[in-house]
């Protein structure tokens, strides 16, 4: 199947909640990785809902894995080390609409790039909201802040510089990452230990095709329905779109987007780019002609969207977070 036949298969999947897909344990998601727990207990907005972890199989093509992640209970961080790291480091957020993750397109390949480039990826595998937990619109961004401040409290044991940690995330990972981006400090759940009391602020953002709306006619529905639930108000769809949340605290952002994107409108990453602006905050936009939604690094090299990578490392070399050699490799 071709990258541009991604999109459709991928829509069609976020729209059919409860699809049921191939059981696997988390040992065969990421066999002998280092994984690091959220949550000391259990996770806030706990309800003793029986969730079990699922993975679907969409792999097509020989040497190009594509696992959809689902039932995720327990949320980790999955640490990849570079053979030389330069003490930078990312939490990718893979994308799926709220609904699974995709773990391996923007989850894996994500981190190999990055550990080419001397960067400590942490993969985060976060809550999906829909799946029986309490205050389901803030469960992703719960995990997303813990993953940060944990991040932060293992500086040492991880070989980064806790002032030098970005986050990079797609599609809806894309909107959890601007979630965290301008909601950093806003307390979404009871500190539980010492590492609550760092920052979760990322020290800069990169947003690949992100959903960021929740009320403009351009917002990804499926997305949004699976965040805040069919029946939500307009209220709650405000206070979830990132493009209203900029702030002065708001850090750089990276964003990237294709104009023939026909799952999450371009439009989407046009406004908070405007909203960035607004707010005299340092940001970035790529917008491609063509490459449609879900390309993570796949996509042809004579595409002109394959280039995004380099692009993101080289903003965050001139925001001080990646060395200029990191963002030349």
């Amino acid at each position: 199947m071709s990258d541009t036949a991604a999109p459709t298969r991928r829509a069609a999947l976020i729209g059919a909640a409860g699809l049921l897909a191939a059981g696997a344990a988390r040992a065969q998601i990421a066999p002998g990785d280092e994984q690091v727990r959220l949550w000391p207990g259990r996770p806030p907005g706990d309800t003793g809902a029986r969730i079990v972890r699922r993975v679907d199989d969409q792999s097509k093509t020989p040497g190009h894995p594509d696992r959809w992640v689902r039932g995720i209970a327990d949320p980790v961080l999955v640490v990849r080390r570079p053979a030389r790291p330069n003490g930078a480091a990312v939490l990718v957020m893979p994308g799926g609409g709220y609904g699974f993750l995709s773990y391996d397109n923007e989850g894996l390949s994500q981190a190999a790039w990055l550990n080419a480039r001397g960067v400590t990826a942490f993969i985060l595998l976060y809550r999906l909201p829909g799946e029986g937990w309490n205050e389901r619109a803030l469960v992703p961004l719960q995990d997303a802040q813990r993953a940060m401040r944990l991040i932060r409290a293992g500086a040492s044991r991880f070989g980064i510089d806790p002032r030098r940690v970005a986050v990079l995330g797609f599609s809806a990972g894309g909107h959890l990452a601007g979630s965290l981006a301008t909601r950093h400090g806003e307390r979404v759940y009871a500190p539980v230990d010492a590492a609550d009391r760092l920052s979760a602020r990322p020290d800069l953002a990169g947003l690949l095709y992100p959903v960021v709306t929740m009320v403009a006619p351009f917002t990804h529905e499926g997305s949004r329905d699976a965040l805040l639930g069919p029946d939500s108000s307009e209220a709650a769809r405000r206070a979830a779109s990132v493009e209203l949340r900029v702030d002065a605290t708001t850090p750089p952002c990276f964003l990237a987007h294709c104009g023939d994107d026909g799952l999450v409108p371009v439009a989407n990453s046009l406004s908070l780019y405007s909203a960035l602006q607004g707010a005299g905050r340092p940001a970035e936009l790529a917008v491609f002609d063509e490459g449609g939604h879900g390309f993570g690094v796949r996509l042809p090299a004579a595409m002109p969207a394959a280039i995004w990578p380099s692009l993101f490392a080289r903003f965050a070399a001139r925001r001080g977070l990646f060395p200029e050699a990191a963002a030349s490799t």
